[in-house]
């Protein structure tokens, strides 16, 4: 069963950076395309990054010139880097196929932006 080990959160003053990382195993990941889902408290999770198998990029419309999606294929790694972040950017972060997720989840990491 595929598994996603996200890392990287933490407490950002707004205009700050954060690099999001997610470990992928259990799966051929370089066949796939991936995400970086987010879910703030009271909403429902969203999409906001995605690389394809053949790296093309698409963002929600909120967060983009701002974050960028990576990988590593040959790492079974995903990244997320988010520049000038700002308090609605408060979530915890997730990765996972895409775009519609998986039955399996990780546990997320917190990202916290104050004002």
């Amino acid at each position: 069963q595929v598994q996603f080990v996200e890392s990287g959160g933490g407490l950002v003053q707004s205009g700050g950076s954060l690099r999001l990382a997610c470990a992928v195993s259990g799966r051929r990941f370089s066949n796939y395309a991936v995400g970086w889902y987010r879910q703030a408290p009271g909403k429902q999770r969203e999409l906001v990054a995605v690389m394809t198998s053949d790296l093309s990029t698409n963002y929600a419309d909120s967060v983009k010139g701002r974050f960028t999606i990576s990988r590593d294929n040959a790492k079974n790694t995903v990244f997320l880097q988010m520049n000038n972040l700002k308090p609605e950017d408060t979530a915890v972060y997730y990765c996972n196929v895409a775009p519609w997720g998986s039955n399996s989840w990780g546990q997320g990491t917190q990202v916290t932006v104050s004002s």
